[in-house]
């Protein structure tokens, strides 16, 4: 069987990172992507998604030093949904991207104009992260 997912969005607010009981850093953001087409009238229609990703141990870390809103990133992870219940007992269902590659497109511009090559970043994402206690 296969879970996989792979986007390309830009990120709508900086990541936040959090720290487990042990020192584990994970990340937490969400990215959009976009899909345009013609209505039936000609129309251009776009269609915006938003997506959760989070991101574990070292990975994690690059994240929140060098992404921020607006940032454009490639990500490569699994599906994982789960439900869960609000404080007044409601059933609540989510579903988020664990993240195991993120690559930063477009560079990093400096003050010569000139630009950083993207960076690519791969870790191994643990199986039981949804056991976190927070």
């Amino acid at each position: 069987m296969i879970n996989k997912c792979f986007l390309i969005g830009r990120l709508g607010k900086d990541p936040e990172v959090r720290y487990t009981p042990d020192g584990t850093a994970v990340a937490n953001f969400s990215i959009a992507t976009d899909e345009v087409w013609k209505d039936k009238n000609g129309e251009k229609v776009q269609k915006t998604t938003w997506h959760n990703i989070v991101v574990w141990k070292r990975l994690a870390e690059i994240c929140a030093e060098y992404l921020k809103k607006g940032s454009l990133v490639y990500i490569e992870g699994r599906i994982d949904n789960s439900k869960y219940n609000d404080k007044d007992g409601v059933v609540k269902y989510k579903s988020e991207i664990v993240a195991s590659t993120m690559k930063m497109l477009g560079g990093k511009q400096d003050g010569a104009g000139t630009s950083e090559p993207a960076r690519n970043t791969e870790v191994d994402v643990p199986d039981n992260y949804e056991d976190v206690p927070f």
